[in-house]
């Protein structure tokens, strides 16, 4: 049994202030989260000592053994024994089981990177966890585009109905969001696939460790090329905050637009009754609560990346429990939030319901082809296109002055218009041929066939949009499954070199 003292600079039992405020809740925060990535850290250097010839066949197994012992329940913060740090107890652990020392045991090696590894580990699997869960959504979004591309519904600018879209088109928008969140996860994530272990403390270690085997074996994908960065930057936790609350910016703005759709005021959708909410004094009422949660939570996002952020302003460039520790206070906050934003967004997607009659009624309400007009008045009676953006809003104002609805065209007062004010610009227009006009240019079905650019709220368009969407995320998913298989080899990959090491 290890008896003797951690240090011998100073007296290292911590105070029981700092024990209890600092120390004990350090403790069980790293085993409830870190524990196993300490045993891989701990592992992967046991097999690393052996190869340098340090340790020999014998002791490798006698500390392998001790290490797979190692549980939640075996392990405990003790001010005297371990000076309540997970690293130390852990030494204790294994050296209190062994039957005679092995000198070589932890030579040459420092917590900080230590930490650093268990840390980026920590992260590692929590970004492909979210990127799991970013995928179902994106998944979920895209089926629900393809189901209501051809549904007519008005699309607002500047909050006031503008032109007629559907909703496949828009949610086509947020499935386009998804993969660029995607996209900019797969950057940060190359950040965190770099491997610190073999820093020692921040200058570099002096045996002659193979620190991309150390990588290797613990599944990055390679090692932190500078020792210093790799114990005193937390650059890597920045970039995913920065994503995910980027993310949350947008996502927070497709819930405010459901939000609005969902209320009285449009009618536009519906959830079931296990989604909604009711009212504890206006019986009538029926509320969607849950988009309000997933809104207030997206909030949150950016207040974790914020803390991340001042949290690490100003400190020294190096191994700081400041950074390292106090600075990431919330990290598993905000990947515990943007997984609940993302599963209860997803819920929602999965049973959201459009009410197509309220979402045309509202295109038909509208003069909503005002842009289209325009277009003819250019292109078929020649017009110059600021004098026809003039005199289709004339038709507009008189007409909805007069009472007439979008669906009951006027083409004498079209015609009188274009004759008044361009009669010198082009050939007298028929009446007829301008009802003709009216009628292509408000007609609802016809708003959606008349957008032919690529990208666009034509139903074909929409679905062109949506087969490039499933064959991106088919990729994303494929490579996001790729990275969590590496780990598992790699893990099984550690086990085999320590058995055959042994």
């Amino acid at each position: 049994m290890l008896t003797g003292p951690i240090s011998g600079r100073i007296d290292p039992t911590p105070s029981e202030i700092y024990h209890a405020e600092v120390l004990s809740g350090q403790f069980d925060y790293e085993m409830a989260h870190l524990l196993g990535h300490y045993v891989a850290i701990e592992k992967a250097l046991l097999a690393e000592y052996r190869r340098l010839g340090l340790i020999e066949a014998g002791q490798v197994r006698a500390i392998a053994g001790r290490l797979d012992l190692i549980d939640r329940a075996a392990l405990r913060a003790d001010p005297r024994h371990n000076v309540s740090d997970i690293a130390f107890a852990i030494e204790r652990f294994v050296t209190d089981g062994l039957a005679e020392p092995v000198p070589a045991w932890h030579v040459d090696r420092s917590r900080n990177d230590l930490q650093a590894c268990a840390q980026q580990m920590y992260v590692r699997g929590e970004v492909l966890d979210v990127a799991e869960a970013m995928l179902r959504f994106g998944g979920t979004a895209a089926a629900l585009a393809a189901r209501t591309a051809d549904l007519p519904m008005p699309g607002y600018t500047h909050l006031q109905a503008a032109q007629v879209i559907t909703p496949g088109f828009y949610l086509a928008a947020l499935c386009g969001e998804v993969l660029r969140t995607l996209r900019r996860l797969r950057l940060s994530y190359g950040e965190v696939d770099a491997c610190p272990l073999g820093a020692g403390a921040m200058a570099g270690q002096e045996l002659a460790w193979d620190r991309e085997r150390l990588a290797a074996l613990l599944g990055f994908g390679r090692s932190q090329p500078h020792a210093l960065t790799a114990v005193a930057s937390r650059g890597y936790a920045l970039s995913v905050a920065a994503d995910l609350a980027g993310f949350g910016v947008t996502m927070s703005r497709f819930c405010t637009d459901l939000m609005a759709w969902g209320s009285s005021e449009y009618g536009f959708i519906d959830l079931p009754d296990s989604l909604s909410g009711i009212s504890s004094a206006m019986p009538q009422k029926k509320n969607f609560p849950i988009l309000e949660r997933i809104r207030g939570r997206t909030a949150h996002l950016t207040t974790f990346h914020l803390d991340l952020a001042t949290g690490q302003r100003s400190t020294p460039y190096a191994n700081m429990v400041e950074v390292s520790k106090e600075a990431g206070a919330h990290l598993r906050t905000l990947f515990e939030t943007v997984r609940s934003v993302l599963t209860l967004f997803t819920a929602v997607l999965e049973h959201l319901r459009f009410d197509a009659a309220a979402m045309r009624a509202a295109c038909e309400r509208d003069y909503l082809g005002g842009f289209t007009l325009a277009n003819l008045l250019t292109l078929r009676v020649g017009l110059p296109w600021r004098s026809a953006q003039v005199t289709a809003g004339r038709y507009v104002v008189l007409a909805s002055g007069q009472g007439l609805p979008p669906d009951k065209p006027d083409g004498r007062l079209l015609a009188r218009l274009v004759d008044e004010q361009h009669a010198e610009q082009h050939d007298e227009l028929d009446p007829r041929r301008a009802e003709g006009l009216l009628s292509e240019a408000f007609g609802v079905d016809n708003a959606l066939a008349a957008k032919r650019s690529a990208g666009s709220t034509n139903p074909a368009a929409v679905a062109e949009l949506l087969a490039a969407v499933d064959a991106e995320l088919t990729e994303q998913g494929q490579w996001w499954r790729e990275r969590r298989d590496a780990l598992r080899r790699a893990g099984d990959e550690l086990q085999r070199t320590l058995a055959t090491r042994g």
